[in-house]
């Protein structure tokens, strides 16, 4: 029995209808009126497509989605969330492959199929998140891809032996190394990036860090990544998240900041949030400085917030960009899937042929009116399989 999809009279990215002939993981034809009469077929009715959403900042091993709610206790700082989720995430079972898997339904219920994820890496935990999150993903049977960032949540110099966990991590597979506020968290912006550097180098994989630090001091660290990326020639394999500093500095120094990021060919991403200066968009996509989009943490020791649905988030990196034209509102739905391809190993990730076949169908006019609104997801394809109909993971 033929395996094919044949999804009828569907608008890729709101545009003239199509019929799209999936095989196997494969987007294999687009065009009006295929006939492929031993596939399964779908009736499209007409429903909006865009590609499956890319997740480019997610924690999956953090959340406790699924078990009973937990309020929140700690300290409203960066070291007070730290501190409070390692004296609590034992109690809560955290990391788990259940409360991953939880995470991952949810998501996948809202059309998410590809990630980034930050995995915490640090003494108390060894590298078992690792082996948790690619537990969970795995059980989704290629529905779900994750690419695995191995994180110091608690800092690299300042605990002793994480630089070998973080090499270990890297030696066994993971994509990426993160790193944590080299100046405000182990205050040696210097050494961290070195350290840190250094593994890339010797290991192949790429880096991704978190940067809190703001004005000047987070400007200067991002000049220190910078020149580390041009010296290692790592370019394409280098990402700033959060990297709050490059909206609380002078235009002129933003303008020198942006140009450095696009001849190193260093990325951002961003989670959309509400109490940051939002990154300056229009100037990072003038200068072709890749963007991607996350969720951070969902419903977890850090905050109670998040429902893991990446159009929901992409409406708020619009408002708060302050788009109002079609054209902008398209490209913050771009910035959410095809635009994530970078942030996940993919060489592309759109409704073209040959793409994996990780496709959304929304009821919805047009493009912008599926931001605006995020109605749910009346279908998900997923690694060439249907997933989701009518809102509802199919089992």
């Amino acid at each position: 029995m033929s395996t094919d999809l044949l999804l009828r009279d569907i608008r890729p990215w709101g545009g003239p209808s199509v019929d799209i002939l999936i095989v196997g993981d494969r987007i294999a034809s687009l065009t009006p009126g295929i006939d492929a009469p031993e596939a399964h077929v779908v009736d499209g009715r007409g429903l909006v497509a865009v590609p499956g959403f890319v997740n480019a900042h997610a924690h999956l091993d953090k959340s406790w989605l699924g078990r009973p709610w937990v309020s929140y206790g700690g300290e409203a700082t960066t070291e007070g969330r730290i501190a409070h989720e390692r004296a609590h995430r034992d109690e809560l079972g955290i990391p788990s492959v259940a409360t991953t898997t939880a995470l991952l339904r949810e998501m996948l219920r809202h059309g998410t199929t590809v990630y980034r994820t930050h995995v915490d890496v640090d003494l108390g935990v060894g590298l078992r998140g690792i082996a948790d999150v690619r537990e969970a993903v795995a059980g989704f049977d290629g529905a779900i891809e994750a690419e695995i960032v191995a994180f110091p949540q608690d800092g690299v110099l300042r605990r002793p032996g994480v630089i070998d966990l973080l090499d270990q991590a890297a030696a066994e597979g993971a994509d990426h190394l993160g790193g944590l506020d080299p100046a405000g968290i182990d205050r040696d912006p210097v050494a961290h990036l070195d350290a840190i550097f250094a593994i890339a180098e010797r290991r192949g994989v790429g880096l991704d860090i978190h940067l809190h630090d703001g004005g000047d001091l987070g400007a200067f660290e991002y000049d220190l990544i910078i020149e580390r990326t041009r010296a290692l020639s790592l370019g394409g394999r280098v990402n700033i998240a959060h990297g709050f500093a490059l909206s609380e500095v002078g235009t002129a120094r933003q303008a020198r900041l942006i140009d450095g990021l696009a001849d190193a060919r260093v990325s951002l991403t961003t989670v959309a949030p509400l109490r940051a200066a939002p990154l300056p968009l229009d100037a990072l996509a003038s200068a072709g400085v890749p963007v991607g989009l996350g969720t951070d943490g969902i419903r977890d020791l850090w905050g109670p917030f998040g429902d893991g649905d990446m159009l929901r988030l992409a409406t708020r990196l619009a408002q708060l960009a302050g788009w109002r034209h079609d054209v902008d509102l398209e490209h913050a739905v771009h910035i959410a899937t095809s635009g994530g391809a970078s942030f996940v190993g993919r060489p592309v990730h759109d409704l073209v042929e040959g793409a994996r076949a990780d496709i959304v169908l929304l009821d919805a006019e047009n493009v912008p009116d599926a931001l605006v609104r995020a109605p749910r997801r009346e279908l998900v394809v997923a690694g060439g399989r249907v997933v989701v109909s009518g809102g509802e993971l199919v089992d």
